[in-house]
């Protein structure tokens, strides 16, 4: 089992992480499928403030790489990623179009 963590920056609005958190409730199917069908086993986000972080817990097969790929040729993912991107905002020095971050390990107990 492979363990990502990642971070991302909504728009410091009340209403609009209020509405991000709703849709979050209840994800659409297609998006559930297109995660799990990719290796994630498990994925959590947890807010504070208006910074997110999310943890991937993935099989051995899984690639960032392959689940980008995947995404960019499902029209339902490409739709859900625009969507979002209502309420989301790149971190500071992101590369243009980068949402998400991965985050290095820095300690372990």
């Amino acid at each position: 089992m492979k363990k990502f963590c990642l971070a991302l920056d909504l728009i410091d609005d009340p209403e609009l992480i209020a509405e991000y958190e709703n849709y979050h409730q209840n994800i659409w199917s297609e998006v559930r499928h297109s995660i799990l069908d990719s290796g994630i086993v498990n994925m959590e986000i947890y807010r504070v403030e208006n910074r997110l972080m999310m943890i991937v817990e993935a099989d051995k097969n899984f690639s960032f790489e392959a689940k980008n790929e995947a995404d960019k040729n499902n029209p339902t993912v490409q739709e859900w990623e625009e969507l979002m991107w209502k309420f989301q905002q790149k971190l500071p020095n992101s590369k243009a179009g980068e949402k998400w971050r991965l985050m290095d390990k820095i300690f372990s107990l």
